[in-house]
């Protein structure tokens, strides 16, 4: 007899109840009693802390480094292609040029303004000058290696300095990998990102930088694009030329 039937108006029947949502889970499936509160069955396993106990910390997994190809021709069809960290920024990528057989490989920061357009590194002003400086001890583009540290430019026209550590750790693979005699750097970005020191520090005197199988013999100056700026430097850009020069026979 039911709490109704007896006369007992607005009580819900419990036992009612709970027979008819059996019944209807039965009628969906529902036939075991699997656990006695509802459970994320799509969720990853892990084991819960003691209660009182801290969660220990989850560490981040890192990525497995890749080696970087052990030839120059493989490493630069992999640094000028689709997996080259500035890839993923869409912008045109400028690839080095000259003879990578040179005894002297350049390195500039980043492809100027108008470099994209031309497919080529240091045009327009800077670049004019660059020749200049390349004439005035005895050598031509053709004549040596040139390369950028960046090979995008990035849109905010400076070197990303979260990415200056990889992006020296791929441009010194380069020079080993080209093995020049000398190597002159182009600029205080370039500079750092090398020597761990800025172009004033490393500047005035011959310095070797050692690789993974050789060395070469560094100097450090000013980029053209900071002479066309600050003209009253060029005396000191010279003499650092005149370094590079007295290098050559060392």
């Amino acid at each position: 007899m039911t709490l109704r039937a007896m006369g007992i108006e607005g009580v819900t029947d419990w036992r009612e109840a709970m027979v008819s949502a059996l019944a209807w889970w039965d009628e969906v499936g529902v036939d075991t009693l699997v656990d006695e509160a509802p459970r994320d069955w799509t969720a990853r396993e892990t084991s819960l802390p003691a209660k009182g106990e801290a969660p220990a910390p989850v560490a981040p997994s890192e990525p497995e480094a890749i080696p970087l190809p052990a030839t120059l021709e493989a490493f630069v069809d992999w640094r000028f292609g689709g997996d080259a960290p500035e890839a993923a920024w869409g912008e045109p990528i400028v690839h080095a040029m000259g003879d990578p057989a040179s005894p002297l490989m350049i390195l500039t920061d980043m492809p100027e303004a108008g470099d994209c357009d031309l497919g080529t590194l240091l045009t327009g002003d800077a670049g004019r000058l660059f020749d200049r400086m390349l004439a005035a001890i005895g050598q031509t583009r053709a004549s040596v290696y040139i390369a950028a540290l960046c090979i995008a430019r990035p849109v905010t026209a400076q070197v990303p300095r979260e990415l200056e550590q990889r992006l020296g750790e791929l441009a010194l693979h380069h020079v080993a990998l080209a093995a020049p005699k000398r190597l002159l750097l182009l600029g205080q970005t370039v500079s750092r990102s090398l020597l761990g020191s800025n172009a004033g520090a490393g500047r005035g005197r011959l310095q070797p930088i050692n690789y993974q199988g050789g060395q070469s013999e560094v100097v450090a100056t000013f980029h053209p694009r900071f002479l066309l700026n600050k003209p009253a430097v060029k005396a000191d850009a010279w003499k650092d030329l005149q370094l590079l020069i007295g290098g050559q026979n060392q």
